[in-house]
């Protein structure tokens, strides 16, 4: 019983650690352009062996992020793009990968080349965005980007920003911060998602919120803890009263 215990504690624990780590991710990235709150919860799972099935324990999870959207600031910059609904840019990771974000904070490499801060290439319709040197983006609400020198009027049509819609559980998070889809085939094209040049839209995350349950979860980790050193001093009491008895 008393190893059972200690099992059933340390699961606890463990699982509170998780969690945490979590927590903590979110909390760090509560200024973060675009980033979208991990969830983290507990799961029910069968106990599979000897004993009646009705057994359970819980293990934690992360079944996904949050998909309500962040507060969109005016920047005054041009590299700076804004989502107004669910949409999502669609990118090109350096190995050739797709990946989609949320985060519209934009350079141009040295081949006048649309990128995210971490290099991956904004996609158009009809694949990277290519800017003529010496000209700037000029975004429309429908995403279609024009290529314009200053003093210019009107720019040069370059192409259209290829952006898409998914649901929530459409897409997992990767190891880069960019999101993947969950399975095949890719998504689809969205132009009913309006753009925002000039604008960043921030992380999703309620650092109040966050805090609320950094405490909770750490409680929790004592909590089991203290489970633990019960479990250990029971141990201990019942082997010296057998040893007494003897």
């Amino acid at each position: 019983m008393i190893d059972r215990m200690v099992f059933t504690a340390m699961a606890g624990a463990r699982n509170a650690v998780d969690q945490l780590a979590v927590t903590t991710n979110n909390l760090a990235n509560a200024a973060t352009p675009g980033f979208r709150e991990q969830l983290a919860a507990f799961r029910a799972v069968p106990v599979v062996g000897d004993g009646a099935r009705t057994r359970v324990s819980s293990v934690d999870t992360t079944p996904g992020f949050s998909s309500v959207g962040g507060r969109i600031e005016q920047t005054g910059n041009p590299m700076d793009l804004a989502l107004e609904g669910d949409g999502w840019f669609s990118v090109q990771r350096p190995d050739g990968s797709a990946g989609y974000t949320r985060t519209g904070r934009m350079v141009l490499d040295s081949q006048g080349v649309l990128r995210t801060a971490g290099g991956a290439a904004l996609q158009g319709e009809n694949g990277n965005l290519r800017l003529p040197a010496g000209t700037l983006p000029e975004v429309g609400g429908d995403g279609v980007v024009y290529a314009r020198r200053e003093g210019e009027a009107t720019g040069t049509r370059v192409g259209r920003l290829r952006i898409v819609r998914a649901d929530p559980g459409a897409l997992d998070r990767g190891f880069d911060g960019l999101y993947e889809a969950r399975r095949p085939p890719a998504l689809a094209d969205s132009a009913a998602v309006r753009v925002r040049q000039g604008a960043s839209e921030g992380s999703n995350v309620s650092a109040s919120d966050a805090m609320v349950r950094m405490i909770a979860q750490t409680r929790l980790f004592d909590l089991s803890m203290q489970l633990v050193k019960s479990a250990d001093q029971n141990a201990r009491t019942a082997n010296q009263l057998i040893s007494a008895a003897r």
